[in-house]
């Protein structure tokens, strides 16, 4: 991995740092190590974080390239800033209900799984957060069982409700908002996954794991409620 790393100009003013081509929760460590190093020594417009790879976006046109190259290669070599994912672990919750999991007997019968099993094996795995995009506040996750992983729909949808829970082949999500969207939804999650009022306007950050929480209809009317009085509090697992 650490002779892999491949630099190339990004526009005029970044440079994208691609590892293998793999989702690896070692090469999402590597990444956020070097992350580390380079945001304590330089200042840069924004750092983006992909499966593999970094776009770091400078404040101004870089002319020095290879320059500039040499000096990042030298950085990553630097020992003595290690920096270890320590996340954090959020329980979801996920209404599975049938008027929110408009695709859940489409999931079902496909991969010959009752609904109950399938709900089983999205709720029984503790999620990595790779990366925030698509969307703004759209989680990345890895690590979804891939004995339920199934195909994005040939004609996505033009409407997506906020908060709904999708399998798109061997990733699964939230829809931070309404949007169009292609993947097949199971369930839906009153939670909001990116408030732009908030100092943070999404609660996770890449390295944090996500767990799902089947709930019924009836907590998640309540929950919403109590996202409306903002007494509600997303729980963390220690």
């Amino acid at each position: 991995m650490l002779n892999q790393l491949t630099y190339k100009t990004f526009g005029k003013n970044a440079i994208l740092i691609e590892w293998p081509a793999v989702i690896s929760e070692d090469v999402l460590q590597d990444i956020v190590a070097y992350k580390t190093k380079i945001e304590r020594l330089l200042k840069l417009q924004d750092v983006i974080v992909g499966y593999n790879s970094l776009l770091l976006v400078y404040n101004f046109e870089i002319e020095k390239f290879q320059s500039k190259v040499a000096f990042l290669k030298e950085l990553y070599f630097q020992k003595g800033i290690i920096s270890t994912i320590r996340g954090i672990h959020w329980s979801v919750p996920v209404c599975y209900d049938p008027i929110f999991g408009i695709d859940l007997e489409l999931v079902s019968e496909r991969k010959n799984k009752s609904v109950k099993e399938i709900i089983r094996l999205h709720t029984e795995v503790v999620y990595k957060v790779y990366f925030i995009g698509f969307l703004p506040g759209f989680l990345y996750l890895g690590g979804l069982n891939s004995k339920i992983a199934i195909p994005r729909k040939e004609t996505p949808r033009l409407r997506v409700p906020k908060g709904a829970v999708a399998i798109g082949g061997s990733q699964t999500g939230v829809y931070p908002t309404e949007s169009s969207g292609g993947w097949n939804i199971i369930g839906n999650s009153p939670v909001s996954f990116f408030d732009i009022d908030k100092i943070t306007p999404c609660f996770a950050k890449t390295g944090d794991k996500i767990s799902f929480e089947s709930i019924s209809f009836e907590a998640y009317t309540s929950i919403k409620e109590q996202l409306e009085n903002n007494t509600y509090q997303l729980k963390k697992i220690e």
